[in-house]
């Protein structure tokens, strides 16, 4: 053999051979992964602080027994035990956000979709209705709530002089234990601007052939509201059910204004009060879950009504995602 040839021999067994592609492959899919994680990062930072962190400590602390000043001790099962069997304010702080969640979300979105129908319909003077049933929507909720107690007051209040006038029967509203989550329903109801403007939305966009369609059909406005503005508007009712299932779910503020106002100790500091004025009725599971977590300093217990209101919110929102038939047309 020539030195040339061995050479060559020498130089084509020492070069690098062609990576395969299967090789090729997994580093383009490597380069797509990190592009798309980087794009990603900004959600899954805010996901893993702000959501993913909070959850994970509150599971955690509902086993344990902290008072937000020393080290958490484990203790097992107990706090679940306390607040499910030891806690009667529970049950009756489940039974009223769940009134409030089947009544006062139901009537919003009938209340804000009805509404909307009138003002679409409305010739002239649109704007001016639109803007006097929006406006009460952008009233903060404690001054809101502050102006409906003394409306409402069963006393002085100007709506039961008006009902006595007419010869009707006068609640006691927020100091009657009957009357006092109706009343709450009403200022639910006054405030219903953001449903009507995104139903008003969703009504315009319906096509007017389909309604042209139905007319020649003979179909009757019932018909016409079952068959052409329930299927083109489902998808917004389902987002109208779902949000206010989550903020009825975290209701708080007006519940306890309206309970310090009727109970006559709004802005008289000092005053021990214990929310759900009168009897209890206006008591809800978020007014727990600050009164155990930061009046009693019983962060275990309020972290287990805290994972309860999660785990509710989580399963109403399951079901009307999953069974729409009832209130909303089928994809059928």
């Amino acid at each position: 053999m020539s030195l040339a040839s061995a050479t060559r021999k020498g130089a084509g067994a020492t070069a690098p051979a062609a990576p395969p592609a299967q090789q090729l492959l997994r580093r383009k899919r490597r380069r797509a992964a990190a592009r798309t994680l980087a794009f990603l990062s900004p959600w899954l930072i805010g996901f893993s602080v702000f959501f993913l962190y909070p959850l994970i400590s509150t599971i955690y602390f509902s086993f344990t027994k902290y008072n937000g000043f020393g080290s958490p001790t484990f203790n097992g099962l107990k706090n679940w035990d306390y607040v499910f069997n030891d806690l009667p304010a529970f049950w009756q702080g489940m039974r009223n956000t769940l009134w409030l969640v089947v009544i006062m979300v139901s009537l919003r979105v009938a209340f804000g979709l009805g509404i909307g129908m009138l003002i679409t319909k409305i010739k002239s003077g649109v704007g001016l209705f639109r803007t006097a049933f929006y406006l009460p929507y952008l009233a903060p909720p404690v001054a809101a709530t502050v102006a409906f107690a003394f409306l409402l007051n069963p006393g002085t209040g100007p709506v039961n002089h008006f009902l006595g006038e007419i010869g009707l029967p006068q609640p006691g509203w927020f100091a009657d234990p009957e009357w006092s989550k109706p009343a709450l329903t009403l200022l639910a109801m006054w405030g219903v601007g953001d449903l009507m403007v995104i139903f008003m939305a969703s009504l315009l966009d319906v096509p007017r052939e389909q309604y042209e369609a139905a007319e020649l059909d003979g179909a009757g406005p019932f018909q016409r509201f079952r068959y052409v503005t329930l299927p083109n508007i489902s998808p917004i009712i389902m987002f109208a059910v779902v949000t206010g299932v989550i903020q009825t779910m975290q209701y708080y503020t007006q519940a306890i204004v309206a309970g310090k106002v009727a109970g006559g100790i709004a802005g008289n500091s000092g005053q021990q009060f214990e929310p759900g004025y009168p009897s209890g009725s206006t008591w809800t599971l978020p007014q727990m879950v600050y009164n155990l977590g930061f009046q009693r300093f019983n962060y275990g217990a309020a972290c287990v009504v805290a994972l309860v209101l999660f785990v509710i919110s989580m399963a109403v929102t399951s079901v009307l995602m999953r069974r729409r038939s009832g209130f909303m047309a089928s994809d059928d």
